[in-house]
């Protein structure tokens, strides 16, 4: 398997669906929203707006990140727990000074990834943009001035 990152493109986004997917029906807590062509649409029409890179021939992860907000919208993986997740978070941290992202709040494996890679708890809400309570994170480098 290549682990090599890329920028995705619109051909990428079926894998990347299908990646999405299969976390949504192994994940108990996480209700069914939309379906699998929902979700191939979405990452579709979302790639040429934001940042989007994909990691691995054929794709494991993929990472969506909205500069305007210097906010990481997704980051799936097909292989949880492998370094897939941190590759293409360095992809961004490399990039710029500040990242924040928002995580389901009962994502606790996520939460416990993200703090391993620097990032604080910051607040909470009980209805994130699909209603499911979310938990946001910071990450910042340190700059010399």
């Amino acid at each position: 398997m290549n682990l090599e990152v890329r920028a995705g493109s619109i051909v990428d986004a079926k894998k990347c669906a299908e990646i999405v997917s299969d976390w949504i029906t192994k994940t108990e807590w996480m209700p069914r929203l939309f379906s699998q062509s929902e979700l191939v649409t979405i990452i579709e029409e979302a790639i040429p707006e934001r940042e989007f890179w994909v990691l691995g021939h054929p794709i494991v992860g993929y990472l969506s990140f909205q500069v305007e907000l210097s906010q990481v919208v997704a980051l799936y993986t097909a292989i949880p727990g492998n370094g897939v997740g941190k590759v293409l978070l360095n992809k961004i941290k490399q990039r710029y000074n500040y990242i924040q992202l928002w995580s389901h709040s009962a994502n606790k494996s996520a939460h416990r990834f993200y703090r391993r890679e620097g990032f604080n708890h910051v607040k909470s809400m009980e209805n994130g943009a699909d209603g499911i309570p979310e938990t946001q994170f910071e990450w910042g480098r340190k700059t010399i001035r």
